[in-house]
């Protein structure tokens, strides 16, 4: 399977690079405690660094807000992942214990302040795409069982006709999504080059790291961009 961004998204977003990970063979049917607390320290950090900081007005989100602008995705009604996360921490208002492996790539995701995404590869019947959205496309919202159609030209995180992330890293849809059951999973952390890339280099190596010390998994990791636009795994 490949892992591709399609060459027409660098016309607009020329220095997207996206990190990352595919793991393996993952048993996510245990709490593990030290994922826990890891997550509960990050988040404390992620409350002491935007006690009196606008989350939106960080240097960690403008690149993403620039973004979302130059796909004329609106990022005040559409908050990108990684800000929506931020904002709810910023509030106190904590995060929920999901399972292992989400709490474990939120617990990276904030302490890098990354949008980090988790896609189950056992639900995918061909190769994942970021790639502008096509006629018949659809989207599952989180939390639904019924489709919506999605229009033309919207930036997506795609397997075949599958949409698994609508309007680029705003939102993951309820198909694909990581449960207990999941073993096959591929993190994808979108950055820029020349920005923040240094640090999704960094927040790869310590999930893929991480990945292994606690699932005994096979990883593979790689990095995609305009020079090297798909991964094989």
């Amino acid at each position: 399977m490949k892992f591709i961004i399609e060459n027409k998204v660098f016309e607009t977003l020329n220095e997207l690079s996206v990190a990352v990970v595919v793991a393996k063979n993952i048993d996510n049917t245990k709490k593990i405690d030290d994922i826990s607390s890891m997550l509960e320290e990050n988040i404390l950090n992620a409350e002491k660094d935007f006690d009196n900081i606008k989350v939106k007005e960080s240097e960690y989100i403008k690149c993403y807000r620039d973004a979302f602008q130059k796909l004329n995705i609106n990022p005040n009604k559409f908050m990108c992942s990684i800000e929506a996360l931020l904002t709810r921490i910023s509030k106190k208002k904590g995060m929920p214990n999901i399972n292992a492996v989400v709490d474990l790539v939120n617990a990276v995701s904030i302490k890098y302040k990354l949008p980090m995404g988790a896609h189950d590869l056992d639900s995918m019947k061909e190769d994942f795409y970021i790639r502008y959205s096509k006629k018949g496309d659809i989207f599952i919202p989180f939390g639904e069982t019924e489709s919506e159609e999605v229009d033309e030209n919207e930036l997506v995180y795609v397997s075949s006709n599958d949409v698994r992330t609508r309007r680029w890293i705003w939102r993951q849809s309820e198909h694909g999504k990581i449960v207990e059951t999941s073993s096959n999973i591929i993190f994808p952390i979108d950055a820029f080059l020349g920005v923040n890339d240094d640090r999704a280099i960094s927040a790869r190596d310590e999930l893929s790291s991480l990945l292994s010390k606690f699932f005994n998994c096979t990883i593979e990791v790689g990095m995609i961009n305009a020079e090297n636009n798909y991964i094989e795994f």
